[in-house]
């Protein structure tokens, strides 16, 4: 049982990594991937995060869902479905410090490429590899977030496209993620009833409080605000996998 003060911070992580996320699309999962991890087991943790996350992208799908590119929705769901079935079928599993240095390094790699060879999610040969290469970190480590934002930073895509279309790919990915842990939930292990209906609307204020900053930031504002948090973001991971190591 929670203390209050403790799950008030709960509440409050909740709250404010969904806004963080509902402005850039990014960061603040795995800043609340971190906090759940300090306190449960991996698989309740990412079960949680898989479920929080759900309600925080479909809320801010559905909030620019005008916005969002089905064209890559599709792409990167094909590639997605080649990586669930071949971490399904070969039970892969990868080393959690190579993950971790692989999804902070890859993205500082890809925002050193100049333009024609940086990627993007906006090329179907891309989008395909997006999904795969995405979900098959997501399922083996449970992370991907730098990963996938490099992809879009580098796309022609608005500030509003970005969001809804990440949003969107998201909720594949956290589904995927939140059904392959939930399966790998020891004997004790569980995730508790009342912390997912209550974190679920917490993460849906959240997000729908970030729509009016979104609606004022410029597109120049975004996109440079996005690469300084990827960047930081990806050190963060890369910090995290070679202290593991």
């Amino acid at each position: 049982m929670l203390s209050l003060p403790l799950a008030a911070g709960f509440a409050a992580a909740i709250v404010s990594t969904s806004f963080i996320s509902g402005i850039f699309g990014m960061a603040g999962g795995m800043i609340l991937m971190g906090i759940l991890l300090a306190f449960m087991p991996i698989a309740p943790a990412m079960v949680l995060h898989g479920l929080v996350q759900i309600a925080s992208n479909g809320w801010r799908a559905f909030q620019w869902r005008s916005h969002i590119a089905w064209r890559i929705v599709l792409h990167y769901a094909a590639g997605a479905a080649v990586a669930a079935a071949t971490v399904g079928v070969m039970a892969v599993v990868a080393s959690k410090p190579i993950a971790l240095i692989t999804v902070g390094l890859s993205p500082l790699l890809g925002l050193l490429l100049p333009g024609r060879l940086a990627p993007d999610i906006g090329k179907p040969s891309h989008g395909h590899g997006c999904g795969a290469l995405c979900t098959l970190l997501q399922l083996v480590a449970g992370v991907s977030g730098p990963i996938l934002d490099m992809f879009f930073v580098g796309s022609t895509l608005t500030s509003r496209q970005i969001v809804a279309t990440k949003a969107a790919v998201q909720i594949l990915g956290h589904s995927m993620k939140a059904a392959y842990f939930g399966h790998l939930l020891a004997g004790g292990e569980a995730v508790s009833l009342v912390a997912v209906v209550v974190a679920i609307p917490l993460a849906i204020a959240g997000t729908h409080l970030s729509r009016f900053v979104l609606e004022i930031i410029s597109e120049t504002q975004f996109r440079s605000w996005s690469r300084y948090v990827i960047s930081a973001v990806s050190v963060i991971y890369l910090i995290q996998g070679v202290v593991l190591l």
